[in-house]
């Protein structure tokens, strides 16, 4: 075992460095002092600065460290405002949670791999009802609807993202009778009446 770690002892140093740097940038976004966002975001951007300027030292990790600045520089301007709104999560890991369960849920009863299309069309709807039903039952009283013009509106919305679906089959289908349905309906707009 000395041997071994004699004969790669040149390899330890990069990699120590490397995973030192992105430990400090985990410890600065994790922010156990409770600084400001803006605090936050100026000791982030020093670290991501410092492992540009140093990035030869980190041997064969460099692509691993410029995949980190890649991702932070991606997700860097809705990165901080959970340091400065309480109310706003850290992560989005209890949404992904949520859609991951009702895809689970999805498949065991449809046997379906891929979204159906249903849930495509009226997700808005779908996952947050079956979301609400699996976490308390749901009475006949609280199923009666309370805003109508509010119900209205959701529907309407609701079928125009089903006819477009339908309409974009049907482009599908056979596009030169789709496009030839479309300019006769033009040209008799067209047309002085």
């Amino acid at each position: 075992m000395r041997r071994g770690l004699d004969e790669t002892a040149a390899a330890w140093e990069p990699i120590r460095r490397a995973f030192e740097w992105v430990h400090r940038v985990a410890r600065v976004l994790k922010n156990d002092s409770g600084c400001s966002g803006r605090e936050v975001r100026q000791r982030c951007a020093g670290l991501l600065g410092a492992m540009r300027r140093h990035r030869d030292r980190s041997g064969a990790l460099v692509e691993g460290l410029d995949h980190v600045r890649k991702v932070s520089a991606s997700y860097w301007p809705g990165l901080f405002h959970c340091y400065d709104n309480p109310d706003l999560p850290r992560t989005n890991n209890d949404l992904e949670h949520l859609f991951g369960s009702h895809r689970h849920h999805e498949r065991r009863a449809t046997g379906r791999k891929t979204a159906s299309p249903s849930t495509v069309l009226r997700g808005s709807v779908r996952v947050i009802a079956a979301t609400a039903t699996r976490l308390q039952a749901v009475s006949d009283r609280e199923l009666a609807i309370g805003d109508v013009e509010a119900w209205r509106e959701l529907r309407r919305r609701l079928d125009q993202r089903r006819h477009a679906r339908i309409q974009r089959s049907r482009f599908r289908r056979d596009p030169q009778a789709y496009l030839l349905n479309i300019e006769q309906q033009f040209l008799q707009q067209a047309l002085p009446s």
